[in-house]
C-alpha cells in the first residue's frame, strides 16, 4: 500500500474492500463528470449507461433497462424521465400489451451516444489512474469476477435480458 497516501497511524478502514471500492467510486463518478462537464453536456453516468442499453436492447421497458445497467426501478423511471425531457428517448405503448410503455433512442439520443462514444473511451484510464494497461486490465478481471460472484446480493443486481 502506498504510505504516501496514509498517516502513520492507519485508520482500519483503509483496507477494508468496501471503503477502497467506494473511493474508486467517487473518482469514476468525478471523472464522468468533468469529462461530460468539458464536452458541454449535461449527462450523469447512469443516463449514458441507459443510452448504451437503449442502443443494445431497442424498446425495451424501464423494468429490464434496470436490470440491464444494475439499477434500482425507482431510480430508473427518474433516469428515463430525464432522458425523455432531452429528447435523447421516447417512450411509447407497447404493441403487445397496451399497458406496458417500452423506451428506445430517439435519432438524437443515437447521435449524442455515438459522439460520446469516443469520450468516455478515453476517460477510462484515467479512472484508474496510476495502473499500467496490464494491471488495469488484471484489476477489472478481478472487479468482474467478484461482481459476478456477488451479484444477488446487491439491492439491484445485473440482470440479463431474457432471449
Amino acid at each position: 500500500m502506498p504510505l504516501k497516501l496514509y498517516p502513520m497511524r492507519m485508520i482500519q478502514i483503509y483496507s477494508m474492500p468496501g471503503h477502497v471500492i467506494r473511493r474508486l467510486h467517487q473518482i469514476s463518478t468525478s471523472v464522468f463528470t468533468e469529462r461530460m462537464k468539458d464536452a458541454g453536456i449535461g449527462l450523469t453516468a447512469p443516463q449514458f449507461a441507459t443510452l448504451i442499453a437503449l442502443e443494445a436492447y431497442p424498446e425495451t421497458d424501464q423494468a429490464t433497462l434496470a436490470g440491464l445497467i444494475a439499477h434500482d426501478r425507482p431510480t430508473m423511471g427518474g433516469v428515463v424521465e430525464r432522458l425523455i425531457a432531452k429528447g435523447l428517448a421516447i417512450r411509447v405503448a407497447s404493441q403487445k400489451d397496451r399497458r406496458a410503455k417500452l423506451v428506445s433512442l430517439t435519432q438524437e439520443g443515437s447521435d449524442l451516444l455515438r459522439g460520446l462514444r469516443p469520450v468516455v473511451l478515453a476517460m477510462q484510464s484515467d479512472i484508474l489512474p496510476g495502473l499500467t494497461d496490464d494491471e488495469r486490465a488484471e484489476f477489472m478481471r478481478l472487479a468482474l469476477k467478484a461482481a459476478d460472484a456477488g451479484n444477488m446480493l446487491s439491492r439491484a443486481p445485473l440482470i440479463p435480458p431474457k432471449s
